[in-house]
């Protein structure tokens, strides 16, 4: 193992908005991979509002390591104004998945 690992989650407004981010990412090795979950609701408060919406959650597995310039990636990237990009370790795993983790991600 590495230095640990982690994983992303952020909210994108459509699947193909969360398809794009993660082709980019992970291309350039800040993620091994990304799950991109369709048919989410939000409700959340922005800019005094009650928002209803639908959106998609994209899933990244990667180092943790790689957290601060795949969060960089992603704000370059993304439509919102202020992305949900926050990151959760992962305590447990397969010792072979998280050994593919730190094959495909450069760092």
């Amino acid at each position: 193992m590495t230095d640990g690992y982690i994983m992303v989650l952020i909210t994108v407004s459509k699947p193909e908005e969360g398809e794009a981010i993660a082709k980019k990412v992970v291309v350039e090795g800040l993620a091994a991979c990304c799950n991109i979950v369709s048919g989410l609701r939000s409700i959340y408060s922005w800019e005094g509002k009650l928002c209803n919406e639908p959106e998609a959650l994209c899933i990244f597995k990667t180092r943790a390591s790689m957290f601060d310039r795949l969060k960089d990636r992603i704000k370059e990237l993304h439509s919102y104004k202020v992305p949900e990009i926050i990151s959760i370790d992962i305590k447990n795993g397969l010792a072979e998945y998280l050994g593919w983790i730190d094959e495909s991600t450069k760092g």
